[in-house]
Order: structure tokens, then sequence, then C-alpha cells
């Protein structure tokens, strides 16, 4: 195994473990918190981490399509027609988070599929507007976590701001 692949995995179990505090810390919030409009780029915790579940989904789509070898995504609850990269998947919080645990363990899988054949592989695939992307997918695989970092670093934020504290959030913590 490479380290390009060992990276990958360790992106996955990041985010599986982190999303998985993330979601307890907001779970003890009423729906009314979750749902507040406190000014980040998707407004409320709710819709950012509802976005982050559908850019993932949209990503295992475009990863589904490229590589259709790929077992782990073959049953996948996937995106791949979208009207908003603001549509919502889940309304209840519950679902949400039931979802996010679904998605996770398709990312590790997938994750743990990957071969640097297909890593080092062109992708090609329209973005939200219709325009065609071409590039090497661990541009791609690097993009979709570096996507739900950015997010959950927001939500974690927020979450901060209504007075709680979700802990460490360093990589090292998750992969050591």
């Amino acid at each position: 195994m490479s380290a390009h692949q060992d990276q990958v995995r360790g992106f996955a179990k990041y985010n599986r473990e982190f999303n998985e505090r993330l979601f307890a810390v907001a779970a003890q919030l009423s729906d009314a918190e979750r749902r507040q409009d406190m000014g980040a780029f998707f407004g409320s915790i709710h819709a950012t981490l509802n976005h982050i579940l559908l850019a993932d989904r949209i990503w295992l789509g475009r990863f589904a399509a490229a590589f259709p070898e790929l077992k782990s995504l073959h049953d996948a609850a996937v995106v791949t027609r979208f009207s908003s990269l603001r549509e919502e998947l889940c309304a209840d919080f519950a679902d949400l988070h039931k979802e996010r645990i679904a998605t996770d363990q398709v990312i590790t899988a997938w994750a743990a599929e990957l071969t640097d054949v297909q890593l080092a592989a062109t992708m090609s695939y329209r973005n939200s507007r219709g325009e065609l992307r071409q590039h090497p997918a661990w541009i791609a695989v690097a993009h979709l976590f570096n996507h739900q970092t950015h997010h959950r670093g927001q939500v974690t934020t927020l979450l901060s701001q209504l007075g709680h504290d979700v802990g460490v959030t360093d990589y090292f913590a998750y992969v050591q």
C-alpha cells in the first residue's frame, strides 16, 4: 500500500470519527438552535451539515461514474442530479445523522478500495454550472476531504458561539 493510499484511508477515518463527535455535540442543541441563521456561508449548523452530506454524495456520484469498478459505490446513496448546493437532503436532524453515518461508511469502504492507478487516472465530469472538468482523481479526493474539513470548521465555530466545545479537531488525534 502506498503512502497516498494510507493518506486517503486516514482522511476517511478522520472524517468518520470527527463527524460522529460533531453530530453528538449538535444533538445537544434544540432544532431551533441548529436551524438558527448564524451568518455562516450556509447560514445554520443544520444547513451546513446538510451541505457537507450533499457535496460528499455529489463527489461519490462522480467517482462512481468515473470508476464503475468501485464496488463500494454500487449501491451507495449518491447524488448525480441536484438543483442547488443548498438542496436539503434531510429536514429532520435524526435523519441527517443517520444518512451521515451511512455515507461515512461508504466513504471508508471507498477509500479502502481506491488504488494508486485510480488516484492517478484522469476524471471527467461536469461541475454544478455544467462546465466540463478533467483532472487526476487524487485532486478530487483531496478536495472532497478538504471541503469537509472547511465546512466542519465553520460548524465548530457556530457550536462554540452557542457555548459547545467539540474538543480536539486535529487530524493527528484521530489517526494515531
